[in-house]
């Protein structure tokens, strides 16, 4: 079978010789005895590299994002968070299943929302019939306004006003990664302004499996107890937590690949008539796109038929996501099939 180009997700990623080295080789404990050393080492580098107190390996970003809210709510608390967050759109639900929470959306630009547009859906405390504004949270980059970067000042904002009214400030950081090596801004910058976060491996980063939460100690044992009691005690799983501490020291800095991939196919789209794109919002390894011509099943299926692989990316929309197994000569293949075709 010929060779797919494959843009549909940063999470195809398959791991390397290297990689899958270092997963043979881990020593591995039972981490719900909290005895995978492994598993502690990846956990203390991250806790160290986000400037954390700690940090706990999870199986997944859903259940990374969810035990973070768990841990900050309660039954009939509220989360605000932009209208096209993943937490909104693609956690199915779990806010209100697990945490009998719900979300309170504001639509951003950019998938960024100010803290002017936070402020007056805030809850007031005396409103007893209303439910209680507990947390808010953003997400960097942002996935669906295609892999936008949060601005630095406007967190800073946001967590001034955030603190000012006794709540919790969250981030969804399942792209952190790329927004640090695009901005220059370390993850630890980023994560200092936040109570707790939640950080893919299994992206850009081309980790197998799993992602990480950070926070004090104290939110961190709580969230190990909740992690239990949802199915996520996972014992020896150092064999995966290998892959993810050889992604953190090798496979960061290298993202800046797969933001020069993304522009350039961007740059080639915007070329095409039949296409429609916003080059601004092409800022880290997320392209999105428009058809005026075809539907997007059409495009999905015209491509697929010449060895690429593209998704839909929010309603009406096609998606196009660079990664490492995705060489910069795959990149001009997948150029020249859009010129080909459309």
């Amino acid at each position: 079978m010929n060779k797919f180009i494959d843009l549909r997700s940063d999470t195809v990623t398959r791991p390397s010789q290297q990689m899958r080295k270092a997963m043979y080789e881990a020593e591995v404990g039972d981490d719900v005895f909290q005895e995978d050393p492994t598993v502690n080492d990846l956990q203390e580098f991250a806790a160290e590299l986000l400037g954390k107190e700690a940090a706990l390996f999870v199986s997944s970003g859903v259940m990374g994002n969810q035990l973070c809210l768990n841990v900050l709510t309660n039954p009939g608390d509220e989360v605000i968070c932009e209208k096209d967050a993943h937490i909104f759109q693609y956690e199915s639900g779990s806010p209100a299943v697990l945490s009998g929470i719900q979300l309170s959306p504001i639509e951003g630009k950019y998938g960024v929302i100010t803290s002017e547009q936070i402020e007056p859906c805030i809850r007031p405390a005396s409103a007893y019939y209303m439910p209680r504004t507990k947390v808010v949270t953003i997400e960097n980059t942002h996935n669906r306004a295609g892999g936008t970067i949060h601005p630095i000042e406007n967190i800073l904002h946001i967590k001034e006003l955030v603190k000012k009214n006794n709540l919790y400030f969250h981030l969804d950081g399942a792209r952190i990664w790329n927004a640090s090596v695009a901005s220059k801004i370390s993850v630890r910058e980023y994560a200092s302004h936040f109570d707790s976060i939640s950080c893919c491996l299994s992206k850009g980063l081309g980790a197998p499996v799993g992602s990480i939460i950070a926070g004090t100690k104290e939110f961190i044992k709580e969230a190990f107890r909740v992690r239990k009691s949802w199915g996520g005690g996972m014992r020896q799983v150092g064999i995966l937590a290998a892959a993810g501490l050889y992604a953190l020291k090798n496979n960061i800095e290298r993202l800046t690949e797969d933001h020069q991939k993304a522009r350039a196919l961007a740059e080639t789209i915007n070329e095409i008539s039949s296409f429609e794109i916003d080059l601004n919002a092409v800022q880290t390894n997320i392209v999105i796109f428009k058809s005026n011509l075809l539907s997007v099943e059409q495009v999905i299926s015209d491509c697929k038929e010449q060895g690429l692989l593209i998704s839909e990316g929010r309603p009406g929309y096609l998606r196009a996501i660079t990664h490492l197994d995705v060489s910069f000569n795959d990149i001009e293949n997948a150029k020249k099939v859009l010129k080909s075709l459309f």
